[in-house]
C-alpha cells in the first residue's frame, strides 16, 4: 500500500554555487512538500532560488513546476505541489508530481548559505 515517503535531497552543507539534486523517481505519489532548512548565513545576505522541475521523458528537458522567491537568510521555506492545492506564487502549485523530477538551486551570488533540502512525497 502506498504511503507518504520522506527523502533527503541535499544534506545540510554550506554552499556558494548553483546545484541540482539527482533525478527523483515517482511511482505513485500525487504531490510533494519540499522543505528548505537554511541554518547558517555567515556573512552578507545570500540569494538562492529553489526550483522544483519535472523532466520530459522523451526529450530529457527539464521544466519548471514551482520556483521559490529568493531566499536571502536563515529559516524554513516550504514548497507544495499537489493536485487541487490552492496555487500561490512562489509557494504552492496545483499540479501532479511527474514521474521524474528534481530540485534545482540557483545561487544569485557567491555568498555562503548552509541549507538542507528534504521532500515528503504525498499520496
Amino acid at each position: 500500500m502506498a504511503a507518504n515517503t520522506n527523502r533527503t535531497l541535499l544534506a545540510s552543507a554550506a554552499r556558494t554555487a548553483s546545484i541540482d539534486t539527482a533525478d527523483q523517481r515517482n511511482a505513485y505519489h500525487r504531490g510533494v512538500r519540499i522543505h528548505i532548512d537554511a541554518t547558517v548565513l555567515p556573512g552578507s545576505a545570500s540569494s538562492n532560488t529553489f526550483t522544483v522541475q519535472g523532466k520530459d521523458s522523451i526529450t530529457g528537458d527539464y521544466y519548471t513546476l514551482l520556483a521559490s522567491a529568493a531566499i536571502v537568510g536563515t529559516g524554513d521555506t516550504f514548497l507544495y505541489i499537489y493536485p487541487g492545492a490552492t496555487a500561490a506564487t512562489n509557494t504552492a502549485a496545483n499540479l501532479s508530481l511527474p514521474s521524474t523530477w528534481r530540485v534545482s538551486v540557483s545561487a544569485g551570488n557567491a555568498n555562503s548559505l548552509t541549507y538542507a533540502v528534504t521532500a515528503e512525497l504525498l499520496i
